[in-house]
């Protein structure tokens, strides 16, 4: 009989502790890494902030030693003979490794740079294998260590579509402030007194039986379950308390089931875009403001500040979950139901799904904010409407402008906007946000060479389907945005118009006189479509002479190159003709017809993200 080590280690170790010269696996069942743009932007924000509170500049490299450490949760590893495997963490590992190749990057070039190459992968006998030893990952990992970018196979798993989604975030995330001297302070601090609690069973039994009983709800009280706890503890026994507990309850239960995280969200957007004042500034030393606050410790943060919530009675606290709590809650569940289930292409709340698929995930408490109890539901249409278009335009521009639309770059302008929204009619609310916009310096008039680059090709991939869509619907077809975006049965890529064949472009007497310049001009929104991806890859060589007849076959965007679109296709031609839009045949696609086509894109774009729509969508609530 063979005796099996019933023994179990718990111990804090720090980021360099727990993945330096370490290899471990993952089984199977728990490969898949699923961290959306939420979960890295908070991981992110969390240490950055952290180590922004300790840090000063007059300091001194070796002073990083006395910093504070921070506790970053815990790991659960089955020790199988001499092979670790990862029983839980493994989102948590894998983001920090993620993090950690970025940092690496970052780092390029300086004199006073980190080695933490070894806390990536280890090296034996000449071969190179990640320390998270995943095969299916091994050559998008390898990528992003090398070259900072990785053009994802159609066919690759999910898992690394994701990580190059998530890398692809980080820079966005990463505080410009830390990207200079700060970068080897907070590195070694990362490196050396962030910690984790490694669990460390030495028979699967063990270590699953841990993991069950640290992620048991009913022994692990969750900040929502504090929160509620006070809130209860604060109302008139009986009646009162126990219908509240059954509100409370239930709903969270029914947010639960979209999405496990989604209770805990939806406190933090609630109390955020009713309540906060301020955010935490960039400068050196600043602290946390109720904002930053609330997505951390809510239930701690509602304590102290109940009273200027109004919370001072038996019955507010009662009114606050039976009205307040159940309200707000409920329009919630409804942003929740637009973003994850299916597309409806008539529905004024479509905007907010068009946010949430290019991963906006700040737009949540502008949402809310607006919204007050005693409003219609025909008002509540309108505001959720006019803030979705609203947050689109944005999000258009700045992608346009090639200027990030990610959560730390954002998050203290969308505090502002929240904050002054906050309670506004429909009226004034669409005037403000159209203020707002118009206030903006860089519109589709800002520049002129937008285009496709490695990290912003699903941004360009989700802009090309806006535009196409928008000509299918005005020449009176059924919406083809979900087909486009994320159809089952076709798999659309961005397709070049021009194939990648300097040779045909380049030399003496030709449009150009150097590669780059051919690449450059290759990559504008111009060049570009959306085209199903067995048609780029049994087309992508041929001449634009030979692609443009079977152009016509596809989506009328691409198909407007030919000149049989303008023969016999009455809702196209209609479409064309009321919008006043400069389309046109192609005969030939040289440098011109690029820029010639890139300003119908622009056109197009001016009629899909018109800050004048907040206005009509007001009126309409007239």
């Amino acid at each position: 009989m063979i005796e099996t080590d019933r023994s179990v280690d718990g111990v804090a170790k720090t980021i360099a502790e727990v993945l330096e010269k370490k290899k471990y696996s993952i089984d199977y069942y728990q490969r898949e890494y699923k961290w959306e743009s939420k979960q890295i932007a908070e991981l992110v924000a969390d240490l950055t902030a952290k180590f922004l509170d300790i840090y000063e500049p007059d300091h001194a490299r070796k002073q990083v030693a006395k910093y504070p450490g921070y506790y970053l949760g815990s790991i659960i590893i089955s020790q199988k003979g001499s092979q670790p495997f990862i029983v839980d963490g493994q989102q948590r590992l894998t983001s920090l490794t993620l993090f950690l190749t970025y940092l690496r990057r970052l780092q390029h070039g300086r004199d006073d740079l980190v080695n933490i190459d070894e806390l990536i992968y280890s090296e034996k006998f000449g071969e190179k294998s990640f320390n998270l030893d995943v095969a299916d990952r091994n050559d998008c990992m390898d990528a992003l260590f090398e070259h900072g970018e990785y053009d994802v196979p159609a066919d690759a798993p999910e898992s690394v579509h994701t990580l190059v989604s998530r890398y692809g975030e980080l820079d966005g995330l990463f505080p410009d402030e830390l990207k200079e001297t700060a970068l080897p302070f907070f590195i070694d601090w990362l490196k050396d007194r962030v910690q984790l609690v490694q669990i460390t069973a030495y028979s699967d039994d063990d270590a699953y039986a841990i993991f069950e009983t640290m992620n048991d709800r009913g022994l692990k009280l969750t900040p929502a379950d504090m929160l509620k706890g006070y809130l209860l503890a604060n109302m008139e026994d009986g009646k009162p308390r126990t219908k509240a507990n059954d509100l409370w309850r239930k709903r969270i239960r029914t947010l639960e089931e979209w999405d496990d995280e989604a209770g805990s969200d939806f406190l933090k957007t609630w109390l955020r875009s009713q309540y906060s004042t301020k955010i935490r500034q960039r400068s050196k030393g600043a602290k946390p403001e109720d904002w930053d606050r609330i997505g951390t410790e809510f239930h701690r943060w509602l304590r102290g500040a109940h009273e200027a919530v109004g919370l001072t009675s038996q019955a507010d606290f009662f009114d606050f979950v039976d009205r307040d709590f159940m309200f707000y809650s409920a329009q919630f569940e409804r942003i929740l139901q637009v973003t994850t289930s299916s597309f409806d292409s008539s529905s004024p709340l479509r905007f907010i799904r068009y946010n949430h698929d290019l991963g906006f995930t700040l737009q949540h408490q502008l949402l809310l904010a607006p919204l007050r109890r005693d409003d219609a539901p025909a008002v509540i249409d309108h505001k959720l409407e006019i803030v979705g278009r609203y947050v689109d335009i944005l999000l258009a521009w700045r992608i346009w402008n090639f200027r990030s639309t990610a959560y730390s770059t954002m998050q203290y302008a969308m505090f502002n906007v929240m904050r002054d929204i906050r309670g506004l009619g429909v009226d004034d609310l669409a005037t403000t946000l159209r203020k707002s916009l118009l206030a903006e310096a860089e519109t589709f008039d800002k520049r002129d060479d937008f285009g496709v680059h490695q990290q912003n090709r699903g941004q360009v991939h989700r802009f090309l389907a806006r535009i196409t869509d928008f000509i299918t619907v005005g020449s009176g077809q059924a919406s083809n945005y979900v087909e486009l975006t994320n159809g089952a049965k076709v798999k659309y890529e961005v397709e070049h118009i021009w194939a990648n064949r300097p040779e045909r472009h380049v030399g003496q007497g030709l449009e150009f006189s150097h590669e780059a310049d051919f690449s450059r001009h290759r990559n504008r929104i111009g060049d570009l479509l959306l085209l199903p991806k067995q048609f780029n890859a049994s087309y992508q060589d041929d001449t634009y002479a030979q692609k443009r007849p079977r152009y016509f076959g596809q989506n009328l965007l691409a198909a407007s190159l030919d000149p049989q679109s303008y023969e016999k296709n009455p809702g196209f031609l209609h479409f064309v003709k009321t919008s006043g839009l400069p389309f046109k045949s192609h005969d030939e696609f040289k440098a011109s017809d690029v820029t010639e086509r890139g300003d119908l894109y622009r056109a197009i774009a001016k009629l899909v993200w018109n800050p004048d729509s907040l206005l009509a969508v007001a009126k309409a609530d007239d």
